[in-house]
């Protein structure tokens, strides 16, 4: 058995990756050294001194992202769990955590709630072991059946936060106590199928109080990277769910997190205070906490300045970032860039089923440009689906098709004209990147309607099928999980739009027959093994089958700044962690203010 407290394998290039491009970027964006980004007067970060128990902050969210959870905060049954990552880490904490290394940069995966995990020599077997002693906030035990208890949930309730793995599920379920099986299926949809939760019971399962075991059908190399950004990282209190009900636990779930839920007023504000019976001694040094959101950078920034908001996670709008690195009353610190913007065609329907317009989009799209105009330069460009932050960067694909006006203006009078819906999510710069594509399409003769949508719209959109263009990001740290290339580019995922297999009309028929397209089945090595240089190969054939079938042009990559008032500290604010998906995570545990 391989036991793993801290694995260190696959981080040894991400460190120094990470460190250049903070350099790199951070130098770029502060070039105005208005005393906003927490230096000395050496140039060298400030010490801020040792941290200090009290206070309450104001984080700021915006409304088209983090600041909407339409879908509620209940783990198994949200579809924003990965945009919800500020609140998921106050309420929840997580079983592990992704934070900067010893060195203080880059990132690596840290055991939280659970002690250590282990894989068998088989790869197929997952072992977490708990940390003792664990409580949620009701005064219940945070154990092995409460793992299970959610887990199971987690995969079964029709969250788009489940990660994708292949349980095994041909192993007989141990004998389970009545009163625990009540209490799962009382929790679990309806019209659930109670064949398939008691397989996966035999896959999913206590081995004792403090020990839960997962068996695979098939390795998983990037399962445990994707622990904390999916729902199965988060584990809530079977006691709690039957007590409040379904709707109310969805609004104030309980978690074993450092804090609790007071108020919620959904997709406006959600106000937290210390959790009591937090498991690490003097944490979390706040006593309160509230995520407030609001419509755009903007307005944001506005809301900082004028005293009612204390930190704003992700603000990318250059010129906003401008005016904090050279506001003295503020601090602003970059991150980490792991997700470049990409333009998902929907290939399941016209005009995007034909590769010729597909093609016409890379030749119209001039992302260098958008970079230059939008982000003064600042950001990364790429044109594969992780930037220098993430693991298996390629910034560069061979017979990659770019910016050719001409070409592009060819194909569509051979095709005889195109017209393309193009949307995106309602924030303010991806609304700027998309009205300057529709200026570069236009250009070359491609009719565009343009429109902006909230988060639950967008994920309706694509749920729905019947989308055309849909400005998103794609990447993450690791790019099997979160927000990564098989999320935008799997042919079961219900935010791709790349082909069905073939003899499959529906994503569910593909999974229950089996079905797989050339490109999943490449996705699908990349994680069946732990090698790092074997997964760093298949990404590389997958960076080139996107580009040789044209399925989505790649951009720009810019890593969202925080800004926060000064006297603010912890990690992922004025410690940057490269992002899981598009911001950084914070770990609020540990946030701090300084006090009078």
């Amino acid at each position: 058995m391989r036991r793993r407290d801290v694995p260190r394998a696959t981080r040894r290039r991400l460190r120094a990756v990470a460190l250049v491009s903070a350099v790199a970027l951070a130098a770029a964006a502060c070039s105005g050294g208005g005393g906003g980004t927490g230096t000395g007067d050496d140039g060298n970060p400030a010490d801020p001194g040792e941290p200090q128990s009290g206070g309450e902050i104001t984080t700021i969210l915006d409304s088209g992202f983090a600041g909407d959870w339409s879908t509620g905060l209940d783990p198994a049954t949200s579809n924003s769990t990965g945009a919800n990552l500020p609140q998921n880490s106050a309420i929840f904490g997580g079983l592990f955590t992704l934070e900067p290394d010893e060195s203080g940069e880059g990132a690596e995966l840290v055991p939280n709630q659970a002690e250590s995990y282990e894989w068998s020599d088989d790869g197929l077997t997952l072992t977490v072991t708990l940390r003792e002693g664990i409580e949620f906030s009701d005064g219940t035990p945070l154990n092995a059946e409460a793992v299970v208890w959610n887990w199971i949930r987690e995969f079964s309730s029709g969250s788009t936060g489940a990660p994708t793995v292949q349980l095994d599920l041909e192993r007989e379920p141990p004998d389970l106590d009545q009163a625990f099986l009540d209490s799962l299926f009382a929790a679990l949809p309806d019209d659930v199928d109670r064949d398939l939760i008691m397989a996966r019971l035999g896959a999913i399962r206590a081995v004792d109080d403090l020990t839960v075991e997962m068996h695979l059908a098939v390795p998983n190399g990037s399962l445990v990277n994707g622990f904390p950004s999916a729902n199965i990282n988060l584990i809530g209190s079977p006691t709690a769910y039957a007590e409040m009900g379904a709707e109310a636990f969805s609004t104030a779930p309980v978690g074993a997190g450092p804090f609790v839920v007071t108020e919620n007023t959904q997709n406006q504000r959600l106000e937290l205070e210390r959790n009591e019976n937090y498991f690490k001694d003097g944490l979390p040094y706040l006593d309160r906490l509230t995520f407030q959101s609001v419509a755009g950078d903007q307005i944001a920034y506005q809301t900082l300045q004028s005293g009612q908001g204390d930190v704003i996670e992700g603000i990318s709008d250059v010129a906003l970032i401008e005016q904090a690195d050279n506001n003295p009353d503020v601090e602003m610190h970059l991150g980490t860039p792991t997700s470049p913007y990409v333009i998902q065609l929907n290939t399941r329907t016209a005009p995007f089923d034909e590769k010729r317009a597909r093609e016409a989009i890379y030749y119209a799209t001039d992302f260098e440009q958008i970079n230059q105009g939008l982000f003064n330069g600042q950001g990364e460009m790429s044109q594969s689906f992780t930037a220098s932050g993430g693991l298996f960067h390629h910034p560069e694909v061979p017979g990659y098709r770019e910016y050719d006006p001409e070409q592009a203006a060819e194909i569509v009078d051979e095709i005889g004209g195109l017209k393309v819906d193009l949307m995106t999510t309602d924030l303010s710069t991806a609304r700027r990147v998309m009205t300057a594509l529709q200026t570069q399409w236009q250009e070359a003769g491609i009719d565009v309607e343009i429109d902006s949508k909230p988060l639950g719209d967008i994920i309706t959109e694509f749920q729905g099928g019947q989308w055309q263009a849909i400005l998103q990001t794609a990447g993450a740290w690791d790019p099997s999980v979160g927000i990564g290339v098989a999320v935008r580019f799997g042919s079961t995922s219900p935010f791709s739009g790349t082909p069905l297999p073939d003899g499959a009309e529906s994503a569910q028929q593909a999974i229950d027959e089996g079905l797989q397209t050339e490109l999943d089945e490449l996705l699908q090595a990349a994680v069946l093994t732990v090698d790092e240089a074997e997964r760093e190969e298949h990404y590389k054939a997958i960076s080139q089958y996107i580009s040789d079938e044209a399925y989505g042009p790649f951009g720009i990559a810019f890593s969202p700044a925080q800004v926060m008032r000064n006297g603010v500290h912890g990690p992922g604010l004025d410690q940057p962690i490269a992002a899981l998906a598009v911001n950084q995570g914070v770990l609020y545990d540990r946030v701090w203010v300084e006090q009078p």
